[in-house]
């Protein structure tokens, strides 16, 4: 049997998990595939360089959220901690409805950012250079966006003090996670709880052609934050709310 070519492994996967692509969308995802692989040889933008594990682990997988949670048309979000454009990107790709803001403390990564919104002609997608403590701590961005999300390697208890005081009263943010979920979730209950959050659920998803586990935690935000949160840059990961 042949093997799969990387639009074919795209478009398949999209498919298994309940969801459409037009030909216009998948061929913007295999641009970014490319420009992805060029761009990753002289500026290491990620680990994952096989073409499959682009597809799988990076484009399937950051929008397996569009699977389990109904993000309202419009919606202004935010992803933190963004890295070379995941979730954020491929979300923005499936949705171009939605009103996107890229945080990313790396210059070279958010130079690969703009590089894609000016190629790919997005609209409505922001980009932030600097540490999501900085971006959360000016005024103008508390409690305006309906949506947060990331897929950063840090503890929930450290992604909430940087997601929670940006959402807007009934807005969520969903963290990406993987083994070990309810462990770090308990142990985040104190900061969720001090940032005016509640944990709606915890989602296990089916990312097509990943062997290993995948959860969404949603968090839902039912009060303001306090204003002294986030802390200043670098303490949540040091002094995490445990």
């Amino acid at each position: 049997m042949p093997t799969e070519t990387p639009s074919q492994l795209l478009v398949e996967g999209i498919a298994a998990m309940g969801l459409d692509i037009d030909r216009a969308k998948a061929s913007l995802f295999m641009h970014y595939l490319k420009d992805l692989k060029a761009w990753n040889k002289q500026f290491n933008l990620t680990s994952v360089t096989d073409e499959r594990d682009i597809v799988v682990k990076h484009f399937l997988d950051s929008i397996s959220i569009l699977s389990k949670f109904n993000i309202p048309k419009n919606c202004l979000a935010v992803d933190i901690g963004t890295g070379a454009g995941f979730p954020g990107i491929p979300i923005k790709i499936m949705r171009p409805d939605i009103q996107m803001t890229l945080i990313e403390s790396s210059l070279k990564k958010t130079r690969f950012l703009k590089h894609l919104i000016k190629a790919f002609a997005l609209e409505g997608v922001n980009v932030y250079t600097g540490r999501a403590e900085d971006f959360g701590r000016e005024k103008e961005n508390r409690e305006i966006f309906s949506l947060a999300v990331s897929r950063a390697v840090a503890s929930i208890a450290i992604l909430v003090e940087y997601a929670l005081p940006l959402l807007k009263v009934d807005g969520r943010f969903v963290c990406y996670k993987s083994t070990g979920v309810l462990g770090e979730v308990s142990g985040a209950q104190k900061a969720i709880n001090l940032l005016g959050g509640r944990v709606e659920e915890i989602a296990k998803v089916v990312v097509p052609f990943l062997k290993a586990e995948r959860y969404l935690v949603s968090v839902i935000k039912v009060a303001p934050s306090p204003h002294s949160y986030p802390r200043r840059a670098g303490v949540p990961a040091k002094k995490p709310l445990v």
